[in-house]
């Protein structure tokens, strides 16, 4: 099977992580497998070394640089004639339908990552490419979303719920496992000892992911236990950033919030936290940084977004979004029950065993090779709904 994956680049983030590790992983598997990117450089294009798959870029050097690349883009699609193409996030799905030859016969597969998302906080183009997704969803052969609730929201959004499969993200739970000398190490490094009760969120800085929520419930935290430090991790636009750091500084937290922006070694960063936390308000959809933090043994505490209730269950503990006061408590609480005989490794095995990368490697194969091979849609979506 010849896959051509398209995505705006491989930057650090979610969505480029599993995009990255899926390539991969069907690479491995033998399929001639291609990377196509808007935008080419990101760190990301790491995890394709070694495995087969190829990375093309189309040679974007900025957001109104269109008309070029978007003729380079049709021409990889003719020159590639891939039995497939798989599209992720809306601007991609949408350049994808438009610009994909139909007499190549090419299957086309929409890769659904978020729900709930509010257009409000975007700009008018985002909202743009956001609407044409679904309008445009009646050309797409296929969608297939990351979790149970982004499905259920591209139904309200106007899919057709008949042509959707759930796959749900991978872990890569060897990468991400228990390693308290590498957590120590890290802490090191951000200027914190074993005496510190260690906060730790990994997300970039958006209005998605609610720092907002958390810096107030972080306020809250930090009167009742003197030891907290809270580090962010991830980076995001300066004037967002400077934003967040102003109210830190205004709720009293400047010599308590450690902002570490991006972070390749993020197994350390998670060894770190004494628990992670994901104060998110809407368009989650799998959050990789709960799978992950689990992976490493990690108890997590986050908002009720997505499928975050699902992939957390009684292992750690899930709130109302938008209520810091309720935060602050699943911390409180999550500190004493962290102390809990087990949990750890429960965390980590609850992963290992419903979301390893494996696992989401091989649902994704049978999804596509059934697709090229002929069956229906319908079919597909309700065997792996």
């Amino acid at each position: 099977m010849k896959v051509l994956f398209l995505i705006r680049d491989l930057a650090v983030g979610g969505s480029q992580r599993q995009l990255g590790l899926l390539a991969a992983g069907l690479a491995r598997r033998g399929h001639d497998v291609a990377v196509v990117m808007l935008y080419a450089g990101g760190a990301l294009e790491a995890l394709l070394e070694g495995s087969g798959a190829r990375c093309l870029s189309i040679g974007k050097s900025g957001r109104w640089d269109a008309l070029a690349p978007l003729a380079r883009l049709r021409r990889v699609f003719l020159s590639e004639h891939p039995d497939l193409v798989y599209a992720f996030l809306p601007t991609q799905t949408t350049l994808a339908t438009l610009l994909l030859p139909s007499r190549l016969n090419s299957k086309l597969v929409f890769g659904l990552r978020a729900g709930g998302v509010q257009l409000d906080q975007y700009d008018a183009l985002n909202a743009l490419t956001y609407r044409a997704e679904a309008w445009l969803s009646r050309r797409a052969d296929l969608a297939v979303a990351n979790a149970r609730a982004v499905r259920a929201d591209a139904i309200r959004r106007g899919f057709a719920g008949d042509r959707i499969a759930v796959v749900m993200n991978g872990i890569d739970v060897d990468a991400m496992r228990t390693d308290a000398d590498a957590g120590r190490r890290m802490r090191q490094a951000w200027g914190l000892s074993g005496n510190h009760f260690v906060i730790g969120c990994a997300a970039r800085l958006d209005p998605m992911k609610d720092h907002t929520n958390l810096l107030q419930a972080a306020a809250s935290f930090a009167r009742e236990n003197s030891d907290a430090r809270f580090v962010c991790v991830g980076d995001g636009p300066p004037a967002y950033r400077l934003r967040l750091t102003a109210l830190a500084d205004s709720l009293g937290l400047g010599d308590r919030v450690l902002w570490v922006g991006k972070i390749d070694d993020m197994k350390s960063a998670y060894n770190a936290f004494d628990i992670a936390t994901l104060s998110s308000a809407f368009g989650e959809g799998f959050p990789n940084t709960v799978g992950e933090a689990m992976a490493c043994g990690v108890p997590v505490a986050a908002t009720d977004i997505g499928d975050v209730r699902a992939i957390i269950g009684e292992l750690g503990e899930v709130v109302a979004p938008k209520h810091p006061d309720l935060l602050y408590a699943a911390w409180q609480r999550l500190r004493q029950r962290a102390r809990e005989p087990g949990l750890r490794k429960e965390a980590r095995e609850a992963i290992v065993a419903n979301y390893g990368l494996d696992t989401m490697v091989r649902r994704t194969e049978d999804i596509l090779t059934q697709l090229t091979a002929g069956r229906r849609a319908q079919d597909i979506a309700r065997e792996f709904a």
